[in-house]
C-alpha cells in the first residue's frame, strides 16, 4: 500500500463525529480531549499510520488552505497556523509552512 491513493479519496466536510475524533486521537498517540472540545472546532488533522505517506495529508492540508483563502474576511492577507506532531514538521515545511518555535504557520494572500 505504498502508492498514492488520493484519486480514490473524496474529501467530505464535517462528517466525523466528535467521539470518533477523540478515538482517532488516542489511536495515533495524541492525548485524549473532552468530547465537548472536539465538537467546537477543528482540533487536529490525523492520518492513521497505515495511511501516511500516500498523499492524503497533503490533500487535506491543501483543502484546508483553499478553504481559509476562500472564506477569510481579514483583508488582503491571512495567516493560518497550528501545532505539528513531534518529528512531522518537515511535512508542513514541504508544503509551504514556516516552522516557528511554537508550531507552524503559513501566510496567505487573499485574491479579491
Amino acid at each position: 500500500m505504498d502508492e498514492n491513493i488520493c484519486g480514490e479519496i473524496q474529501l467530505v466536510d464535517n462528517i466525523l463525529q466528535a467521539e470518533d475524533f477523540v478515538r482517532l486521537r488516542i489511536e495515533t498517540g495524541f492525548a485524549s480531549i473532552p468530547v465537548e472540545h472536539a465538537r467546537r472546532a477543528l482540533q487536529n488533522g490525523i492520518i492513521l499510520p497505515r495511511f501516511q505517506r500516500k498523499g492524503i495529508g497533503t490533500m487535506i492540508v491543501n483543502h484546508l488552505v483553499a478553504y481559509a483563502r476562500a472564506h477569510s474576511d481579514t483583508g488582503k492577507f491571512t495567516t493560518i497556523g497550528g501545532v505539528s506532531a513531534k518529528g512531522k514538521e518537515v511535512f508542513y515545511e514541504k508544503i509551504g509552512f514556516e516552522i516557528i518555535p511554537n508550531g507552524i504557520r503559513k501566510m496567505l494572500e487573499i485574491e479579491e
